[in-house]
């Protein structure tokens, strides 16, 4: 593990270790550089990294204030959301109408005569295309699905349409990319890879979108309380 990621890591542990009441900082740069042995330009790239995710804010001539909402999301950051808006792109491969099949019925809660959108699309991260991502999502819910929306982020049409998103049911598999994935995403067959499986999931509960996502760049950060019960089971289970 590089140093600015290992001081990353480690500085979001302690933020996450300590359950203090009201505002908290985090050392100065000079401290930090010598408490891990590092430059202070490590130190940046790790405050950087930090500030990026929402986790700490920087105040000039006021320090490095920790944001009291990051013990709230059990995603801390992924290789996506790390990323602001003017480093990701998207390029459309394909958009249309046609009807749901038995899985996307049941899923959306709709009939066989009711038409769903289906789109496919690269994202680009700096430059590099590292998803290819398949959605579909009820007609019925976004009559106005264009490509140019598809080429921007769904979350934001979908807030634009007046819906409230509740809730991500997201699961992961480990694939290796096939040779039609390969020639899309300018990497080599068989290289290692992501598949993941999102619901978005409006409040309420209805499901509005469904995401086959190919990623061969994913990595993830999640905090997560011990499951107690989940142990129990596993044990008695045995």
């Amino acid at each position: 593990m590089k140093k600015k990621e290992f001081v990353t890591q480690d500085l979001l542990s302690k933020i996450y270790q300590s359950d203090a009441d009201g505002p908290r900082k985090l050392p100065p740069e000079r401290q930090l550089a010598e408490e891990y042995s590092v430059s202070r330009f490590t130190i940046r790239q790790a405050l950087e990294k930090l500030v990026s995710i929402g986790a700490v804010r920087i105040v000039q001539g006021s320090g490095i204030w920790i944001n009291a909402s990051v013990r709230s999301n059990p995603l801390v950051y992924n290789s996506i959301t790390e990323k602001r808006f003017d480093q990701i792109h998207f390029r459309l491969i394909s958009l249309h109408k046609r009807r749901p099949d038995s899985d996307e019925q049941k899923i959306f809660d709709i009939d066989d005569e009711t038409f769903i959108w289906a789109f496919c699309r690269l994202r680009y991260v700096d430059d590099l295309a590292v998803q290819i991502e398949h959605s579909r999502l009820p007609v019925s819910l976004f009559p106005d699905l264009t490509r140019e929306v598809t080429e921007r982020s769904m979350q934001k049409y979908v807030l634009s349409k007046g819906y409230t998103i509740s809730h991500m049911l997201t699961s992961y598999r480990a694939i290796c990319i096939s040779r039609e994935q390969a020639a899309l995403l300018g990497c080599k067959k068989g290289s290692p890879a992501m598949h993941i499986i999102n619901r978005g999931m409006l409040q309420g509960g209805r499901v509005y979108e469904i995401s086959d996502i190919t990623d061969i760049n994913y990595t993830c950060t999640y905090l997560t309380p011990f499951n107690h019960n989940n142990l129990e089971y596993r044990q008695e289970n045995r």
